[in-house]
């Protein structure tokens, strides 16, 4: 970890219970997106969301990373990837076969196959909604995860920086490829040895930390913010993040 001073990353008071977003929605592209920060910021993070969508949690992480940072605002845009059919809450993690075939079923149409070529119009239509934007970041939340690091290594040349939290399907072989700066926050919810792969696999610059008492989606859906141990990760988890987009982005 670098040494500079921590005073670009102290994220305001995090809210445990009914956030309001500071952020809007918009048409971007044919994609509802939210978007947040400063419209004349002339950098800017691409938020891929979890499974669940736009929820409260994810959306007040968005809003950290548009303004937490005391040097340097970004423009966060999160698209609504799933065109307002997020994965329902309860399927996961799945305990009965009903459940089961529920998750699977939408995974159909949730494959990042389909999504990933998406990634260069949707970054055209924001630049074009914000011309400023000289650099990008990507940061993406457990199915966003695998998405930041799949373009961390085929579209390398949008993104400065990838940063994965709680990532699904770690793949080593993926990492291999990945050719930005890239962080990635596990919790207890992923594969001790498929994260120690992963970190060994990468050949550039890198954090990577374990976050052994939180759970799958712990910066995202799954946080209970009324919850002080998760509170707390969550905090530290956007602080890493903001640290790491504000070396390399």
């Amino acid at each position: 970890m670098s040494t500079h001073s921590e005073a670009c990353c102290r994220i305001p008071p995090v809210v445990d219970e009914g956030y309001e977003p500071k952020g809007r929605y918009l048409d971007l592209g044919g994609l509802k997106t939210y978007v947040t920060g400063p419209a004349d910021a002339d950098k800017a993070i691409l938020a891929v969301y979890d499974i669940f969508g736009f929820t409260p949690q994810i959306l007040q992480g968005a809003d950290i990373l548009a303004t937490g940072d005391a040097k340097q605002s970004y423009q966060v845009f999160m698209p609504d990837f799933f065109n307002g059919n997020p994965a329902k809450m309860e399927w996961y993690p799945p305990t009965t076969d009903e459940q089961n075939a529920a998750l699977g079923e939408w995974f159909k149409d949730a494959l990042w196959s389909i999504h990933q070529p998406k990634i260069p119009g949707i970054l055209q239509a924001d630049q074009m909604f914000n011309p400023n934007v000289k650099s990008w970041g990507i940061i993406g939340y457990c199915w966003g995860g695998k998405m930041a690091s799949l373009v961390a290594g085929d579209e390398a040349g949008l993104f400065k920086v990838a940063m994965q939290t709680s990532p699904a399907r770690i793949d080593a072989h993926e990492g291999t490829r990945v050719k930005v700066p890239t962080m990635l926050l596990a919790s207890n919810g992923e594969s001790t040895e498929d994260v120690k792969a992963y970190e060994d696999s990468l050949n550039v610059p890198k954090y990577v930390e374990r976050f052994d008492d939180q759970v799958h989606g712990f910066m995202s859906a799954r946080a209970d913010l009324k919850d002080e141990k998760v509170k707390a990760g969550y905090e530290r988890g956007y602080q890493l993040a903001l640290k790491f987009f504000h070396e390399h982005l």
